[in-house]
């Protein structure tokens, strides 16, 4: 039995917002850290984990919610894992289509064999702000960078992403589908089993 009806997301994107309320249905509700907030907490953490416990802990003091963070990015082999836990500021803040053209950039002279990559999730869940023992989950969705831009579903690095086993890119997947295979679903998964609720 979920042990509350509605959480804050600590996140301002409406796209991670969106999958993560499809991911968990009807069981909770999703809000989002804008109902309740527009300062978003420095990302001071060396770690997906780190940052996402700092995100949930600044979402369940603002909003007085059980709060979701979920710290996720692009780790790409050859760059020895960047642009890592800055990949939404990989371009200095300045979007998608730059932090995009940017690692096109980086990998441009570099063959497909070199250029494996994964996307990570890492969740974090707190009751409250003050709650010393957060869930932690993470999923990890491996693939490869491609030279171009493909398809115009999801966000991010999506357009740039190759799901081997599905022979498209991740912005080539129906939303349903990238809702079962992402990172992001493979975090939840394991935490709808941590609550229960799998």
């Amino acid at each position: 039995m979920m042990p509350f009806s509605e959480l804050v997301l600590a996140s301002h994107n409406a796209g991670k917002l969106k999958e993560l309320q499809a991911m968990l249905g009807d069981v909770v509700r999703v809000r989002s850290i804008g109902e309740f907030s527009s300062v978003e907490p420095e990302e001071t953490g060396l770690s997906f984990v780190e940052n996402a416990i700092l995100k949930a802990r600044h979402a369940a003091r603002v909003s007085g919610l059980p709060a979701l963070a979920d710290d996720s990015g692009l780790a790409v082999d050859f760059l020895g894992g960047a642009p890592g836990i800055y990949s939404a500021r990989y371009a200095d803040g300045q979007g998608d289509a730059a932090n995009n053209a940017k690692l096109l950039a980086a990998l441009e002279e570099v063959p497909d064999a070199q250029r494996g990559a994964r996307f990570v999730c890492a969740l974090a869940l707190l009751r409250h702000a003050d709650d010393p023992l957060p869930i932690l989950c993470e999923g990890l969705w491996h693939g490869r960078i491609l030279h171009e831009a493909r398809g115009d579903q999801g966000f991010g690095y999506d357009p740039l992403f190759w799901v081997e086993e599905q022979q498209c890119s991740s912005a080539e997947l129906p939303p349903a589908l990238k809702n079962q295979l992402s990172h992001r679903a493979r975090a939840m998964a394991l935490l709808k089993q941590r609550l229960g609720l799998a």
